[in-house]
């Protein structure tokens, strides 16, 4: 079995959705023998409360003045999610 490298990996975190890059992430936890990885604590303690909640999701339709200010954003950037760090 080989070692993979995946310090320049780059994941999303599964509650906010932001990329990390796995070289410079600290905060992870594993959840049936999957490693995630976090941007913040605070989202680290999130997917840990409930880990089904947020591996479960699936995109809702967004509503109101923020829903559209959300698909305007995502039309603008590719849908790609913005850089945490």
């Amino acid at each position: 079995m080989q070692n993979k490298d995946h310090s320049n990996q780059i994941f999303v975190d599964p509650v906010c959705a932001m990329e990390v890059r796995a070289g410079t992430a600290d905060i992870t936890s594993t959840y049936k023998s999957t490693i995630y990885y976090f941007c913040a604590e605070g989202c680290k303690k999130a997917f840990e409360s409930n880990p089904a909640k947020f591996l479960s999701q699936k995109p809702g339709k967004k509503k109101g003045l923020w829903g559209r200010y959300l698909d305007r954003l995502d039309k603008a950037t590719g849908g790609k999610s913005m850089k945490c760090h």
